[in-house]
């Protein structure tokens, strides 16, 4: 693929890009019709409305003027989404036994890291949380906090690196501050 530099930009989703989120994620919603909701419903919520009626469910919040997340580009291609908000926007954290708060201190979290199949590998997930993290400061954040995956093989199939690899995350200055479990830490960087 080549130096992508001078091709790569970062835009959140707003209601004018959100042709380029459904480009992106394709009719299955990124991931068994996930659609970037699983992080902000119930699991009995997520179930009821998988597929189309998430589908709508983040299309209602990204009418009604939240930012959800950023879309990654290569030329005018989408290839890349970003979920993260305040900790408080995401109810699956609230209810999570593993990331509990480290401590009381407001975080912006990140929720999904998904790259298009075509563009995995090619460092895109450090350079969309060096823009999740600028996008975060911009809006008043001074603490981005994320829940990646650390793989225990060599390889990891993509539906369960929804949160990304700890390896991005080192690659765009997070450091570890927690580890619920073995495989899975928690990273803060401050912005």
């Amino acid at each position: 693929m080549g130096d992508i530099s001078k091709t790569w930009h970062v835009l959140p989703l707003t209601p004018d890009r959100w042709a380029d989120l459904e480009a992106l994620f394709g009719p299955r919603g990124a991931c068994g019709g996930c659609w970037c909701m699983t992080p902000r419903l119930t699991r009995a919520e997520y179930e009821r409305n998988k597929g189309e009626g998430n589908r709508r469910a983040l299309r209602a919040l990204v009418d009604a003027g939240t930012v959800p997340g950023i879309l990654g580009y290569v030329y005018d291609r989408p290839v890349a989404w970003c979920s993260l908000g305040p900790r408080e926007d995401f109810s699956w954290l609230a209810r999570s036994r593993l990331f509990r708060p480290v401590d009381d201190r407001p975080v912006w979290s990140i929720v999904c890291l998904f790259i298009d199949k075509y563009h995995r590998r090619q460092g895109l997930s450090a350079r969309m949380l060096e823009a999740a993290c600028a996008h975060a400061a911009a809006r008043g954040a001074t603490c981005v906090e994320a829940y990646p995956v650390e793989p225990r093989g060599d390889d990891m199939p993509a539906v369960f690196a929804h949160h990304g690899l700890a390896s991005a995350y080192l690659r765009a200055g997070f450091t570890e501050v927690a580890r619920p479990s073995p495989t899975r830490p928690i990273m803060r960087r401050e912005v």
